[in-house]
């Protein structure tokens, strides 16, 4: 939230710093990877091209298609860190998301042609075409394709992990995408180099075999995110925990409409609890503050939570009683 200054300049609160530096640290680390994948793809599509390599050709795609999803990645971050607003009450966070699934789309595009090029190629081969024999530039690029995405990953998916980002550890996967693809590049350009002759046919198989490890990726990274953006409920452990948070808060005495869900990287809850209906209205007061306090150390500071308290019909006069859950249901 933001608040002013001795002078009546506007101040960002710690909580509003702390998402700041987590986007900019963010948007860091995929303009780090931008770069790379610029001078990596130039560099792949010259090799493929040079080299007669159909495989490097696809990889090369691969490569630009990270680039287009590194800008993706860096507009949608540079929009989800902007606070709430009038229109935007519990901020605009989903843009992460919603650039996390743009990039499983992408990739699932990616997969398709790097299959429908590869699958051609395979089948001209069969019908009596002769495929040029791949040259040692294109194995030099494929090489080097392993080593610096492979890198991109691990780079990119600590800061993901730490910074809790779906949109980075969807856009780390796609690096790593494109080294396993390399990996099959690299064996089928190798493979038809050493073999020569009807061997050629390696590197168009290797990119029909690479597609599909590219569309498994593309398919979990699109299904978890397009799936928060139809406010899934949040995982099993997480509600859990949630759940044994509210029942072991003093005063709680059962729980009931619990519904979940996740707002780009905040967690989000709404549930009514029971409390002794004896208590008076600030004590009841206290004890959802006492939950919400709580749910925080589970969730996350960052969390939204909507706590409404309900009068215990059956409780005990104890109001530090444990009573059990009426509608134990998970959204």
């Amino acid at each position: 939230m933001k608040g002013t200054d001795s002078t009546g300049n506007e101040t960002l609160s710690h909580s509003d710093e702390t998402e700041n530096t987590r986007y900019s640290q963010a948007i860091y680390v995929t303009k780090v990877a931008m770069v790379s994948n610029v001078l990596l793809t130039g560099f792949k599509f010259f090799a493929g091209i040079m080299g007669n390599s159909s495989a490097m050709i696809a990889d090369a795609a691969h490569s630009l298609s990270d680039f287009m999803t590194d800008i993706a990645v860096i507009a949608g971050l540079k929009v989800a860190r902007k606070p709430g607003d009038s229109t935007h009450n519990y901020g605009h966070g989903k843009i992460e998301t919603l650039s996390a699934a743009f990039i499983g789309l992408v990739l699932v595009a990616v997969a398709f042609g790097i299959f429908w090029g590869g699958l051609q190629k395979v089948i001209a081969f069969y019908q009596g075409e002769v495929l040029p024999t791949p040259s040692g530039i294109a194995l030099v690029a494929a090489i080097l394709s392993i080593v610096i995405k492979e890198w991109l990953y691990r780079y990119t998916i600590i800061y993901a992990r730490k910074l809790k980002s779906d949109a980075l550890i969807a856009n780390a996967w796609h690096h790593r995408s494109d080294a396993f693809s390399s990996v099959g590049t690299m064996v089928g350009i190798g493979g038809a180099i050493l073999l020569g002759g009807r061997w050629v046919v390696l590197d168009p198989i290797a990119a029909v075999i690479l597609s599909f490890f590219i569309f498994k990726v593309a398919f979990d990274i699109s299904y978890k995110n397009l799936n928060e953006l139809l406010e899934a409920s949040l995982d099993s452990a997480t509600h859990r925990s949630i759940e044994e948070t509210l029942m072991s808060t003093k005063g709680v005495l059962g729980f009931h409409e619990l519904k979940t869900r996740k707002i780009g990287n905040a967690m989000a809850a709404d549930v009514h609890i029971e409390v002794d209906r004896n208590l008076n209205i600030v004590d009841a007061h206290e004890i959802s503050t006492q939950v919400e306090d709580r749910l925080k150390e589970v969730c996350g500071k960052n969390g939204y939570f909507s706590i409404h308290v309900e009068p215990c019909s059956d409780s005990n006069s104890d109001s530090g009683y444990k009573g059990k859950n009426k509608d134990h249901t998970s959204s």
